[in-house]
C-alpha cells in the first residue's frame, strides 16, 4: 500500500499506523497515529468530524492518553485502522477529507521530528514473565552451575509482579540505583556496581475481565491492545542478594523504559511465527489451536560511550516458549483481572549466540569476561562490562526486512544512565 503521505523508507507506512501520545509547543498530549515522517493529529481528526459514521461517543474518551481508546475493543480499532488506511491510501476515494483539503491537511500532519511523545497509556498493573527459555538457561547455569531447567519452566509461564509507577517513556533518564550487594565478601550499602539492561517485548491490555473469571487462551488476544519494546532496567548485585529466598523487588524498581509507538496486534500478523518448543506437555488450558503465535521481531541493541556508537546485540522475540495469550490465560487462571493499561511483559529475550544475547549478565557471564566490541567506522574496540554512568542504551526494534518501504517500525526504545544520589559505600 503506497500513501500519498511522505512515507519513505521510515518503518511508519500505511501497514504500521502505531498509535502514540504526543504534543507539540502548540499542542496539548493527545493521541497521535505515525504515518511516514508525520504524525496524525487523532484528537483533532476526531474532532473534525471525520469519524462520526462510527457512532461512538467520543465526549467519553480522554485523548490525553490511550486507555480510553484502547477500552473501545479490538473490533472497533480494526474498523478505525482500516478507514485510516483508506483515507491516507493513494488513490484514495475519501480524498475530499484530507488529501485534497489544504487546510485541514496542514492543521492534522504534524512533522514526528516536531514532537515530543509521551507515556502512551496509563499503567495500572505490571507484570514481568520469564518466557525466553535461553535466558533461563543461561542464569542457572551462572548461578547454579546447570543449564538444566525446573519441570515447572517449561509447563507455565512464569513471572513476578512489577513496579507499574517507574514504567517511562523512552528518552528518560534512568538513575543509577542503590540497594544492599554482596562485595568481596562482606554486605555493603551503595550504588549498584553491576548495571544492565534487559530487552524484552510488552503488551498494553485493552479489554479488562472481572475478578474471579478467567480469560481463555483462545478468547486471549481480544484483550491485547498493541506491543512495544522495553528495557527492564537491572541491578544484578541487588538482584542476587535478594533474589534469595523471594525474588526481584529493589532490583527491578528504578525504572523500565518503553518504546513510545503502540503497535496494533494486525500490524504483526504478517510476522507471527512458532514459539520454541520444549517438547512439555501443557494443560488444556495453555494449549492453543495456531502454532502461530509468538512474533518474528528483530531488535538492535546499541550503546553510546562518550562519543561513540557500538553495536552490542541483534535480538528475536521469536525465542520465547509461551505467547502473550498464554501469559494471560496463565495470569487470569485463577480469577486475577487485568485492567486497560495493564503491561505486560516477556522477560529477557534471548538467542543462542553471545551476539544475540538480550543482557551484560548473560554476555560477560556476570562480569567475569568482558566482551569486545567494535566500530566499524572508527576502527575503535570497547571492552564491555557492566553500564557506566553516561552510558545510552538504544533499543531499536522492527519486523521485515527494514529496508522494505512496508517493514513495521517500533521505533527506538532509549535510556541515558545518571549517576547514582548516593556516592558512598556503607558496610553493613
Amino acid at each position: 500500500m503506497e500513501s500519498w503521505v511522505d512515507s519513505e523508507p521510515s518503518g511508519f507506512s500505511l501497514s504500521n499506523l502505531p498509535l502514540g501520545i504526543f504534543s507539540t509547543e502548540l499542542l496539548s498530549p493527545r493521541i497521535g497515529v505515525a504515518i511516514g515522517k508525520y504524525v496524525l493529529d487523532f484528537k483533532s481528526f476526531v474532532m473534525e468530524g471525520l469519524l462520526a459514521h462510527l457512532n461512538i461517543d467520543w465526549s467519553q474518551v480522554d485523548f490525553a492518553t490511550l486507555n480510553d481508546y484502547a477500552a473501545l475493543g479490538r473490533s472497533r480499532h480494526r474498523t478505525i485502522r482500516k478507514f485510516l488506511q483508506e483515507l491516507l491510501i493513494s488513490d484514495t476515494r475519501y480524498g475530499s477529507l484530507l488529501r485534497d483539503h489544504p487546510q485541514r491537511r496542514q492543521s492534522l500532519l504534524v512533522l514526528r521530528a516536531s514532537a515530543t511523545m509521551h507515556l502512551p497509556m496509563r499503567v495500572g498493573d505490571y507484570t514481568d514473565f520469564f518466557v525466553g527459555i535461553n535466558h533461563a538457561r543461561n542464569c542457572n547455569k551462572l548461578f547454579r552451575g546447570d543449564a538444566t531447567l525446573a519441570a515447572s519452566y517449561t509447563e507455565q509461564p512464569i513471572g513476578y509482579h512489577g513496579r507499574a509507577s517507574s514504567v517511562v517513556i523512552s528518552g528518560t533518564p534512568v538513575r543509577r540505583p542503590v540497594g544492599q550487594f554482596n562485595l568481596d565478601g562482606q554486605v555493603f550499602f551503595g550504588p549498584t556496581r553491576k548495571m544492565d539492561f534487559e530487552v524484552e517485548f510488552a503488551a498494553f491490555i485493552s479489554k479488562p475481565n472481572t475478578l474471579g473469571e478467567p480469560i481463555g487462551v483462545e478468547a486471549a488476544e481480544e484483550h491485547i491492545f498493541g506491543y512495544v519494546i522495553l528495557n527492564d532496567w537491572s541491578s544484578r548485585d541487588i538482584q542476587q542478594r535478594e533474589a534469595f529466598p523471594l525474588g526481584p523487588f529493589n532490583a527491578k524498581n528504578f525504572g523500565t523504559t518503553i518504546s513510545p509507538w503502540v503497535i496494533q496486534p494486525d500490524a504483526l500478523i504478517p510476522y507471527k511465527t512458532k514459539p520454541i518448543s520444549t517438547g512439555s506437555e501443557l494443560p488444556k488450558y495453555l494449549v492453543e489451536r495456531s502454532s502461530n503465535s509468538v512474533h518474528d521481531i528483530v531488535v538492535d541493541v546499541t550503546i553510546k560511550r562518550g562519543s561513540q556508537d557500538f553495536q552490542l546485540s541483534k535480538c528475536n522475540f521469536k525465542n520465547v516458549i509461551f505467547s502473550f495469550p498464554q501469559m494471560i490465560a496463565h495470569h487470569t487462571a485463577g480469577g486475577c483481572p487485568l485492567q486497560t493499561g495493564d503491561l505486560i511483559a516477556t522477560g529477557t529475550v534471548s538467542g543462542e549466540t553471545v551476539d544475540t544475547l538480550g543482557c551484560l549478565l548473560e554476555i560477560t557471564k556476570n562480569g567475569m569476561e568482558p566482551y569486545q566490541i567494535f566500530n566499524n567506522d572508527t576502527g575503535s574496540t570497547l571492552e564491555m562490562g557492566w553500564l557506566h554512568d553516561g552510558d545510552c542504551i538504544e533499543f531499536h526494534g522492527y519486523a521485515g526486512d527494514s529496508s522494505d518501504p512496508e517493514h513495521i517500525s517500533f521505533g527506538s526504545c532509549t535510556g541515558l544512565i545518571l549517576p547514582s544520589l548516593v556516592t558512598s559505600l556503607e558496610k553493613l
